[in-house]
């Protein structure tokens, strides 16, 4: 998942990005409401990281701006203001989720998993397709009664065709999801990646379309 990171603090954004990257996530950092407005406009994100106290202004009212427009990004709050009168103004606001500082990672990354499965409409853990049992959490899957166990990158990927299941994503889009803003991307670094699922899921579970992208093929060949 793509997550955009709003938060002044450097260090702790560093931590939490650093953090995010080894779960799989794809951070993109930003540490101001002006900064994370412009980006918010862009496509490609799964979800926001929001902190309340920004130096030009309040997370809280950025959100609301936001929601104001229509907006339904999945988005998660995170503060050093932990009273209740706070988390209840961050979640009347539009949050979808509310995390005091300090925080532990694994329980950041769990939030994010579960505000982005609601707003896909998905309860479960675990998700299923010709045989994968996939578990985001784990970073890994079964499939024909044996486990697998994916890189960084490999889990980014699959994870952004599980999100729409048989339909075309294309190239572009998915190199946004596995590379940020900062990373430079070889011409044929997605198709490495997809090489690898191939050889772990077998041949026929990505279709490629070609001068399009790639999708989950609908049936096991």
């Amino acid at each position: 998942m793509r997550i955009l990171v709003v938060e002044d603090d450097a260090s702790l954004a560093d931590g939490l990005c650093v953090g995010l990257r080894l779960q799989g996530f794809t951070p993109e950092l930003v540490g101001t409401c002006a900064d994370a407005a412009e980006a918010w406009k862009q496509d490609g994100f799964s979800a926001v990281i929001l902190d309340v106290m920004l130096p030009d202004g309040s997370g809280s009212d950025l959100l609301a701006r936001m929601r104001s427009r229509g907006d339904r990004l999945p988005v998660l709050m995170l503060t050093a203001l932990d009273q209740v009168s706070h988390r209840v103004a961050g979640l009347d606001a539009g949050a979808d989720d509310y995390l005091g500082k300090p925080f532990d990672l694994e329980e950041v990354t769990a939030r994010l998993r579960a505000i982005t499965r609601r707003a896909q409409g998905e309860a479960r853990g675990m998700v299923s397709w010709n045989g994968l049992e996939f578990d985001p959490a784990r970073m890994r899957g079964t499939i024909d009664g044996r486990e697998v166990t994916f890189s960084r990158r490999e889990f980014a990927l699959l994870q952004a065709l599980f999100e729409r299941p048989g339909v075309i994503v294309e190239k572009d889009r998915l190199e946004e999801r596995l590379y940020g803003w900062q990373e430079g991307v070889e011409s044929n670094a997605l198709e490495v990646h997809v090489h690898k699922l191939r050889a772990k899921l077998g041949t026929a579970f990505i279709e490629t379309i070609r001068g399009v992208g790639y999708r989950l093929a609908e049936g096991r060949q």
